[in-house]
């Protein structure tokens, strides 16, 4: 199982390394070099909940196999990807694929582990299961930066092998599907999807057409209505897709709102810290993801502390630290960004790390361990909807501020230099997007007094993009401050073994 999930984990972080020799060959347009990112993320949040309750329905085993192989041959089409016009729509259609395939595997990955594992051993194995795929999200950029260097399309061709493994892994483990006499929710899915898809694009495309926009706030409010509308319908489905009644746990909603706004900074800080590397410290792909090694490395070795204090006193304890490191670390970040030094940064990014490390784990198996009457599949599927929904929404909320707050800085710093405000406006959104939906390395062309502003201008470009950033991580901070504050709202029991077991379904496992 922890083949098959290693592949989705990867690709949610693996294309931001890679993003700039992406762009470099295909040509594609800031929001596109986005949505190349977010679309991956979009589908996983929005067709989370489905895979969990088709794993349910039909079975893990053949929900796992179908979404594997769909996942692997839309990353090989994804490495296939033609240059010219088609590029940009090709890709991202693909990532989407790529993303349906990933909602459905691990939800059933993660029911076959939670039904082998009885309640007393489940924490330390969801622990491990859960940090080691955290740590394969932070071993994207990591792995991106080396296979970059060879082909950016590799990236994608490397789920190939993998793949091949787990296929095999679970032909070898002799898995049994045990479906379910029950219907598809088909009206909730797709409510879900439709809300979840309406929203992100609103906050995504807030850049371009800006937070006074009629469309930006329609598709916000749209989607925002679609998914209050799925909540009420649920509630009188005989057979819902999600089973609400579990929010009814003040320990199960504590830790859903603490992965929510974790996770708003979790996923998002791998495309900007390295674009802010290429960018500001003019870093290759490679060094880019060896700046990031500095949060891996705090994450890894908090990752299993979460994990033993969750056995030991349960999840509160983990959640409490893991936010208020999580939140000091990144203001202190935040506050180094402009020191434009990498070595200067690395105890507060790796502080930024243990804090996620610390609430991870101990977060997401707590909300497992209180599936009420309901499937692990299926709870899997709304913590799993929760975590992705909230990276698809970070990545495009904090996309659009950073879009912003460069192109001001750039424009004051053309407007010092004698370039008409005007013109100086229109270069300072060019140059914002070149370097906010990739790290550009660049320089502007043309023999105009903009363009010769702006090119002698390239170190206080910089600065400005860094000033921007500062915005970014100190937001990410936020995040962890109002988890920090849902940590504390946890009742802080702990899920007995016969309470677990009355909930538990059959071992899938013959």
């Amino acid at each position: 199982m922890l083949f098959a999930v290693a592949m989705t984990f990867i690709d949610q972080t693996i294309v931001a390394v890679a993003a700039p020799e992406i762009d470099r060959e295909l040509g594609l347009s800031a929001s596109g070099m986005q949505w190349v990112v977010n679309a991956y993320l979009l589908a996983l949040a929005a067709f989370f909940a489905i895979g969990g309750r088709l794993a349910d329905l039909l079975g893990a085993r053949r929900v796992l196999v179908v979404g594997t192989l769909l996942f692997v041959v839309s990353s090989v089409l994804c490495g296939c990807v033609p240059t010219g016009g088609v590029a940009q729509s090709w890709l991202i259609a693909f990532r989407v694929t790529q993303g349906v395939g990933a909602a459905l595997l691990f939800p059933a990955a993660l029911a076959v582990v939670v039904a082998v594992f009885p309640v007393d051993r489940r924490g330390r194995a969801l622990a491990l299961f859960f940090g080691l795929s955290g740590a394969l999200t932070v071993l994207g950029p990591v792995l991106g930066g080396w296979l970059t260097s060879w082909t950016w399309r590799a990236i994608f061709w490397v789920n190939v092998p993998v793949a091949v493994v787990a296929l095999v892994l679970t032909f070898l483990a002799r898995l049994e599907d045990r479906p379910r006499a029950e219907s598809l929710d088909v009206r909730g899915a797709l409510l879900i999807v439709a809300g979840m898809g309406l929203s992100v694009l609103g906050f995504q495309q807030a850049a371009t057409w800006g937070w006074g926009s009629a469309a930006t706030w329609g598709c916000i409010a749209g989607g925002a209505a679609l998914l209050v509308l799925f909540w009420r319908y649920e509630r009188g489905v005989r057979h819902p897709l999600i089973r609400l009644r579990v929010f009814r746990d003040p320990a199960f909603r504590a830790d859903a709102l603490v992965l929510f706004f974790a996770m708003l900074a979790f996923v998002p800080l791998f495309f900007f810290a390295s674009v802010y590397a290429q960018v500001c410290l003019s870093a290759s792909p490679t060094q880019a993801a060896l700046f990031l090694l500095y949060f891996f490395a705090g994450f890894a070795l908090a990752s299993q502390w979460g994990g033993h204090i969750l056995d030991k006193r349960g999840a509160r304890p983990a959640l409490r630290l893991g936010t208020a490191l999580g939140a000091v670390g990144f203001a202190l970040w935040a506050n180094r960004l402009t020191d434009l030094s990498m070595h200067d940064q690395w105890p507060y990014a790796a502080m930024a790390g243990a804090g996620i490390g610390l609430l991870l784990a101990p977060a997401s198996t707590d909300a497992v361990n209180r599936a009420i009457g309901a499937s692990y599949g299926e709870v899997t599927g709304v913590t799993q909807t929760v975590r992705n929904y909230a990276a698809s929404v970070g990545l495009a909320v904090f996309g659009a501020l950073l879009t912003r707050v460069t192109a001001e800085n750039v424009a004051g710093t053309l407007r010092s230099r004698g370039v008409p405000a005007g013109r100086a406006d229109g270069v300072a959104r060019q140059v914002a997007e070149a370097v906010t939906g990739n790290g550009d390395e660049r320089v502007p062309q043309g023999s105009g007094q903009a363009a010769s502003a702006a090119r002698d201008a390239m170190a206080a470009v910089r600065m400005d993009f860094a000033q921007a950033n500062q915005w970014v991580f100190y937001g990410m901070a936020i995040c962890l401050g109002l988890a920090h504050l849902c940590a504390l709202r946890h009742p802080g029991d702990r899920v007995t073994a016969p309470a677990a077991q009355s909930a538990r379904p059959k071992a899938p496992v013959s």
